[in-house]
C-alpha cells in the first residue's frame, strides 16, 4: 500500500466520517489497513477490552457511538477520537480496570493527530475540547446542584449542543432501560440549563 498524502489522509477520515453509512466506512477504513496510515491509534483500540461496555470491545464501541452521532465533522471526529485514550490509561486496581483521566489524555492525543492531518485550527480545538469534556456528565445521576449544572454550560460554552449530543450518542448499552434513562437525564440537564439561564437573566435585570 502507497502512502497517503496529509491531505489524502484528512480527505478519506473526512469522507469516512461524512459517509451516509458511517459504520461501513469506518471498518473499510480499518479492515483495509489505511486506518493505520490515517489514525494508528484507531485500529489499536480493536483488541482493548472496554470495562465500561463490556459487550464490546472499545472500537465496536466507538464506531458504534460515531455511527449515532448527527452529521457534523466535529461531532464525529469527537466521537471518534473520544475513548482514545483508555489504552494508555488502563489500570487493574483491586481485580477492576480502571481508566481513569482517560478523557484528559485522549484530548492530548486528539490534538496532536488532527495538526498532523492539517484539520483547521479551530476544528482541532473545538474537538479536543468535546473529547476532554465528553465524561464530564458522569455522575449527573447521583444529583448535581445548580452550581454544578452553571458549571457544566460554562466550561462547554459554545459547544454545549455538540456536547451533549456526544453524551447521547455515547450509550451503547443493550440495556433499553439504562438507555431511555441516560437520555432523560440529558434532557433534564437540558431544561435546568435553560431555567438556570432565564433565572440569571431576570436576576440581571432586576
Amino acid at each position: 500500500m502507497s502512502p497517503l498524502t496529509t491531505e489524502d489522509k484528512r480527505g478519506r477520515l473526512s469522507s469516512a466520517l461524512m459517509s451516509d453509512d458511517v459504520t461501513s466506512a469506518l471498518w473499510d477504513l480499518v479492515d483495509s489497513g489505511l486506518a493505520e496510515q490515517i489514525v494508528p491509534e484507531l485500529p489499536a483500540l480493536r483488541l482493548e477490552q472496554d470495562p465500561i461496555h463490556k459487550h464490546q470491545d472499545v472500537l465496536s464501541h466507538t464506531i458504534a457511538v460515531t455511527s449515532k452521532t448527527p452529521a457534523d465533522l466535529r461531532l464525529r471526529l469527537a466521537a471518534l477520537f473520544h475513548d482514545i485514550g483508555k489504552p494508555r490509561t488502563r489500570s487493574f486496581e483491586h481485580g477492576g480496570v480502571t481508566v481513569r483521566h482517560h478523557e484528559a489524555v485522549g484530548a492530548k492525543m486528539t490534538k496532536k493527530r488532527l495538526r498532523e492531518l492539517e484539520y483547521p485550527t479551530d476544528v482541532v480545538k473545538d474537538v479536543a475540547e468535546l473529547v476532554r469534556l465528553s465524561g464530564r456528565f458522569q455522575g449527573y445521576a447521583d444529583g448535581w446542584s445548580d452550581s454544578a449544572v452553571r458549571r457544566y454550560a460554562r466550561d462547554a460554552g459554545h459547544l454545549l449542543g455538540l456536547l451533549n449530543a456526544l453524551v447521547r450518542s455515547d450509550c451503547t448499552s443493550r440495556n433499553q432501560r439504562k438507555r431511555m434513562e441516560l437520555l432523560h437525564h440529558v434532557d433534564e440537564l437540558e431544561h435546568r440549563i435553560a431555567d438556570l439561564a432565564e433565572a440569571d437573566r431576570q436576576a440581571a435585570e432586576r
